[in-house]
C-alpha cells in the first residue's frame, strides 16, 4: 500500500502541477495513534516543490487518491499532514494473501553483490564484548541485506601480523616455558591473550624503572629492552626469519582454533577469511605503484606518505622508513584482492567509530589510485561498548571475555526460567538448548536494539528480563503463539474469510504492524541498522500481547472469528520468527 500511495502521489504532482519527483523522496509514515488514519503522507516537501500551501496540496492530494487509488476509505488533513484511512477489506485481503507465505517480507535476489566485513580480530587476544558487538551487527546486517534482495559475501580479516602480535610472541618466548593450550587447560586464544597482558605488565615495569631515573616516558620507550626486542622481532618476521615465523604459525594456529569455537557459539559464519599476512605485501606493491604515479611521496628518512591536506585531512604514513607496513598498507592490499575475488558494488567495513578517520583515508587513497571499487567503500561505523563500571581495556586485561559472557548469559537464562517454574515438560537436553537460545537471544537483542552509531552500556542483568524491552520477551511471545496453535490442533483455515468480516480495532492494529514488515527490512538494509528491525519486533510482540489479552481466540463467539484470529496469530508468529532470525536469534516454540 505504501508503494501504491507513493506512485499515485508522483502521478498527482505530474498531472496537477507538472512536477516530476522520485517516489523514494516521498515520506509516508504510520499515522500516530492520536489521529484518525492508517498512513500519513508528509506534505511539506511536496508543497515546496509545487509552490502551493501545505493544507491546499494535502486536500488536493487526498481527493486525487480517493479517486484513483483503490482501498482508500477517507482522508483528513492536520497541519499539512495528510492522514489516509484504508478500507477494512484491504487489511483482510492482505492477511489472506500473505499469512501463509513463508517468504513474506523477503525480496528475491536483485543480482546486486555487496561484501560486508565483520569480525576483524587480532590474533593476540580472545574475543571480547567489543568484538561481539562488531560480529552481531555485521552478521545481522548481512542477513537483512540478503532479505532485501542483495547477494551478500561475508568476509573476515584476521589481523595476524604486526607489532601487537609480536608482543604476545615475545612474552611467550621469554616467559612461556613451552606451555600449550593442552598443558595449560586454556583455549588457545585465551592462552595467547594471557601473554599479551604479560608483555604489557612487564613493559610498564621496565618503563617505570627508566622514568624513576629522570627519563620521560618517550625516552624510556626508546631504551626499554622489551620495546626494542619487539621491534626487532617484527623486522625479523617481515624478513622471513624462520624461527620467528615458526613461532608465529604455532601461536596463531592456537588462536584460530579458539576463535572457531567462539564463532560457533555465537552462531555466525563467513564466506571467506582474509589474512593481513597475505595482503600486506600486495599493499606495499600498490604503494610502490602509487609512488611512481605521484600519488604518494617519500620523505628524507625513506618513509612513504600521502598528502591529503587538500581533501581536508592531513599527511598519512603508508610505509615506515624501515620498509615495514602499517594498517592502511594492508587495507589497500586487502581491498584490491577482495575485489578481484568478488567484484561487487559495495564493500562495507564493520569497524568501530575510533577508525572513522582511517576509512576516510582508505577511500581517498583508493580513489586517487583510480580503483574501480573506491566509490563503493562504506564504513559501517559503530559506537563502542562500555560496562556499568566503565570502559574496557585489553592491554590491562579488564575486558569482558566473549566465552565467559556467553556462559554467564546461559546461566542467567537457566536461573530466570527456573524461577518462573515452567520447565516440567523439558528434559535435560531440551533445557540446555532452551537456556542457550534464551541467553543468546538476550545478548544479541540487547546489543542490536541500539542504533549502531551510538555508544552503549551493556548490562547483562537487564538484558534477560522476560517482561522488558528484551529478546526473551519476544521469544516468549512467539512461544505463547505456538502453544495457542498447538491447542487449536494447528487446524487453521486460510481461505474462508469474507471481505465483510467485522474487523476489530485490535485486529486491524496488529495487521497494520505485520504490513510494515517488508518496509522495515528495506529501511534496516538501507541504513545498515538492525536496531530498526529489533525495535519493530518488540513493538509487534507488544501489539500481539495486547490483542491476546483483550480478545478471545480459542473461545471466540463465532467460528469465523476464531479462524481469523488463529490465522492472524500464526502470521504474527511467522513474522517474529523470521525477523528474529535476521538478528541471529532463535525463536523457541516452547518456553
Amino acid at each position: 500500500m505504501i508503494e501504491l500511495l507513493k506512485a499515485h502521489t508522483v502521478s498527482f504532482l505530474k498531472d496537477t502541477y507538472q512536477k516530476e519527483i522520485f517516489a523514494t523522496t516521498i515520506t509516508i509514515n504510520k499515522t500516530p495513534e492520536d489521529f484518525v488514519g492508517d498512513f500519513t503522507i508528509v506534505v511539506f516537501p511536496l508543497a515546496k516543490i509545487a509552490g502551493a500551501r501545505p493544507d491546499t496540496i494535502a486536500e488536493q492530494l487526498g481527493n486525487y487518491l480517493l479517486k484513483h487509488a483503490t482501498g482508500i476509505s477517507q482522508f483528513n488533513v492536520v497541519k499539512g499532514f495528510l492522514n489516509i484511512s484504508i478500507h477494512n477489506n484491504y487489511w483482510i485481503h492482505f492477511l489472506q494473501q500473505h499469512s501463509n507465505n513463508p517468504l513474506f517480507g523477503f525480496t528475491a535476489s536483485q543480482h546486486r553483490r555487496v561484501m560486508i566485513e565483520y569480525g576483524g580480530p587480532n590474533t593476540n587476544k580472545p574475543l571480547h564484548l567489543g568484538h561481539l558487538r562488531n560480529i552481531l551487527i555485521g552478521y545481522s546486517v548481512s542477513e537483512i541485506l540478503k532479505a532485501a534482495g542483495y547477494d551478500v559475501i561475508k568476509v573476515n580479516i584476521y589481523n595476524d601480523r604486526g607489532v601487537h602480535i609480536c608482543k604476545s610472541m615475545l612474552a611467550y618466548q621469554l616467559f612461556g616455558k613451552q606451555e600449550t593450550p593442552q598443558s595449560s587447560g586454556m583455549k588457545g586464544d585465551h592462552l595467547i591473550g594471557h601473554y599479551y597482558v604479560v608483555y604489557e605488565n612487564e613493559l610498564r615495569r621496565q618503563l617505570a624503572e627508566y622514568t624513576s631515573q629522570g627519563l620521560t616516558e618517550d625516552e624510556a620507550k626508546q631504551k626499554a629492552p622489551l620495546a626494542l626486542a619487539v621491534k626487532e622481532m617484527l623486522l625479523k618476521w617481515e624478513q622471513g626469519d624462520e624461527v620467528v615465523r615458526s613461532l608465529w604459525r604455532k601461536m596463531n594456529g592456537w588462536v584460530y582454533e579458539g576463535f572457531d569455537e567462539t564463532f560457533a557459539r555465537i552462531g555466525c559464519d563467513f564466506d571467506k577469511h582474509y589474512y593481513e599476512s597475505d595482503t600486506y605485501l600486495l599493499g606495499k606493491t600498490l604503494v610502490e605503484e602509487g609512488l611512481a604515479q605521484g600519488v604518494f611521496f617519500k620523505k628524507a628518512d625513506g618513509s612513504v606518505w600521502i598528502d591529503l591536506t587538500a581533501d581536508g585531512l592531513d599527511e598519512k604514513l603508508v610505509l615506515r622508513a624501515d620498509g615495514t607496513s602499517v594498517y592502511i598498507t594492508q587495507d589497500i592490499g586487502t581491498a584490491d584482492v577482495r575485489y578481484r575475488d568478488f567484484p561487487c558494488e559495495r564493500m562495507i567495513y564493520t569497524v568501530a567509530n575510533e577508525q572513522d578517520y582511517h576509512f576516510k583515508v582508505l577511500k581517498l587513497i583508493c580513489q586517487k589510485l583510480n580503483k574501480p571499487y573506491a566509490g563503493g567503500i562504506h564504513h559501517l561505523s559503530y559506537g563502542m561498548v562500555d560496562l556499568p563500571s566503565g570502559r574496557m581495556k585489553s592491554r590491562e586485561g579488564t575486558v569482558v571475555d566473549a566465552d565467559d559472557l556467553i556462559s554467564e548469559m546461559e546461566q542467567t537464562a537457566a536461573e530466570q526460567s527456573a524461577a518462573l517454574g515452567k520447565l516440567d515438560q523439558f528434559n535435560e537436553e531440551e533445557k540446555k538448548v532452551l537456556f542457550y537460545n534464551l541467553g543468546m537471544g538476550a545478548l544479541k537483542f540487547y546489543i542490536l536494539r541500539v542504533d549502531p552509531k551510538k555508544r552503549m552500556v551493556f548490562n547483562p542483568e537487564e538484558s534477560i528480563d522476560f517482561h522488558g524491552f528484551t529478546g526473551p520477551f519476544i521469544q516468549y511471545t512467539h512461544a505463547r503463539i505456538c502453544s495457542l496453535l498447538r491447542k487449536a490442533g494447528n487446524a487453521v483455515e486460510y481461505s474462508s474469510m469474507t471481505s465483510d468480516y467485522p474487523l476489530h480495532d485490535l485486529e486491524k492494529a496488529l495487521i497494520r504492524y505485520l504490513h510494515e514488515f517488508p518496509h522495515v527490512i528495506h529501511e534496516a538494509a538501507a541504513q545498515f541498522s538492525p536496531s530498526l528491525l529489533a525495535n519493530y519486533l518488540f513493538a509487534l510482540a507488544k501489539e500481539y500481547n495486547q490483542f491476546y489479552q483483550e480478545l478471545s481466540v480459542l473461545n471466540a463467539q463465532a467460528e469465523e472469528e476464531k479462524q481469523f484470529r488463529l490465522q492472524l496469530s500464526g502470521f504474527t508468529a511467522s513474522v517474529l520468527n523470521r525477523g528474529l532470525k535476521l538478528l541471529g536469534i532463535i525463536a523457541p516454540d516452547r518456553m
